[in-house]
């Protein structure tokens, strides 16, 4: 949107001030205010002039903020975020704090297309693909609610993040170099669009100047037919081609590839889905995150017990792959993403 603000690099919003007849510092002082102050409204900036600034406004200019409409905070300090766009559309936004990081996981679209049959985002389907300043938004918004600077970055909230590619690489390039959030500890999680992952390494290459951030590939099963039952959208994308892309994109970017594992109680975790996971992923830079099921009300499967997490770690590790678990946050305030949304949707 050529009149949103948040999004822009210091050196975008120095052109802008000079295309409006301003001095280029005034560019650099709305990205002060915009990315280190916060501000939601261009009213706000009151190092700009006042006239300039109901000018700015009466011309339809604006900074881009979401609406806050809901917030949870769950036992253990994970703080879930529904917020608002201006077309009427609710995406979610996730604070996830230890002691030594903040991370937040943030939406790429309203909805998503995948319709994964464990994620209660795929339920509702497609709306559209985010705009760069409302993901960048909920970073800013996480911020504000726990009153903590973010650290790291996960793309693994509501929708598929390679359907939305130009908008989730700027987000990139917006939090690395306005935020200061290495690329390093950006993580962009997919479950899998046939002939995207090279094409995402090269675009990093030309838009960022290089692809350090993590790729994530949700495999969810250590097979073809077991994981067409879980993601239906996963017909169009044989296994074999899956991880051959995999290894493409590990050649031009030389980062290694994470591979993201939803244990579903007694259906994907016996220790034969461990040993056929490992002899898939093995041979090559990788590293396996295993992560127990969070309910949802629509679906029956169960959350694996921790007896069935351990012995399916056991094998991998066993057989030489890197392996580790993602410990579980938010439970009591329904911490799947999609489930807050639906909730809302339900209920208005």
């Amino acid at each position: 949107m050529n009149n949103v603000l948040l999004g822009r690099s210091a050196a975008e919003l120095e052109d802008w001030a000079i295309a409006q007849g301003h001095k280029s510092f005034r560019g650099r002082q709305i990205h002060d205010w915009l990315y280190n102050k916060g501000v939601k409204s261009l009213s706000e900036i009151t190092a700009l002039p006042k006239q300039w600034r109901t000018e700015l406004e009466d011309q339809t200019f604006r900074v881009g903020r979401l609406k806050l409409v809901h917030q949870s905070v769950a036992a253990d300090a994970t703080t879930k975020l529904l917020l608002a766009t201006d077309d009427g559309e609710t995406i979610e936004t996730v604070g996830i704090p230890t002691d030594q990081r903040l991370t937040v996981c943030i939406s790429s679209q309203v909805g998503c297309p995948m319709a994964c049959r464990f994620c209660a985002t795929g339920k509702s389907g497609l709306q559209r693909s985010l705009a760069t300043h409302e993901i960048v938004d909920q970073v800013l918004s996480v911020r504000e609610a726990m009153d903590r600077r973010p650290s790291h970055i996960v793309f693994m909230g509501m929708g598929e993040p390679l359907l939305n590619s130009a908008a989730v690489l700027e987000t990139i390039r917006c939090l690395n170099t306005d935020l200061g959030i290495g690329q390093r500890r950006i993580t962009v999680s997919t479950v899998g669009v046939p002939k995207t992952l090279p094409q995402l390494a090269e675009l990093a290459m030309e838009k960022l100047g290089r692809a350090q951030f993590t790729l994530a590939v949700s495999l969810h099963a250590p097979n073809q037919q077991l994981r067409e039952e879980l993601i239906p959208t996963a017909h169009a994308y044989p296994y074999d081609d899956l991880l051959d892309d995999c290894r493409h994109y590990l050649d031009l970017t030389g980062r290694r590839v994470s591979f993201e594992y939803i244990l579903l109680g007694e259906l994907n975790d016996h220790p034969e889905h461990a040993a056929e996971l490992a002899d898939r992923v093995g041979g090559f830079q990788s590293h396996v995150n295993l992560i127990a099921y969070n309910p949802i009300e629509e679906e029956e499967f169960k959350r694996p017990t921790t007896q069935r997490i351990e012995a399916f770690r056991r094998v991998l590790e066993r057989r030489g792959i890197a392996v580790s678990l993602r410990a579980s946050r938010g439970l009591d305030q329904n911490a799947a993403c999609g489930q807050l949304r639906r909730q809302h949707l339900k209920g208005s």
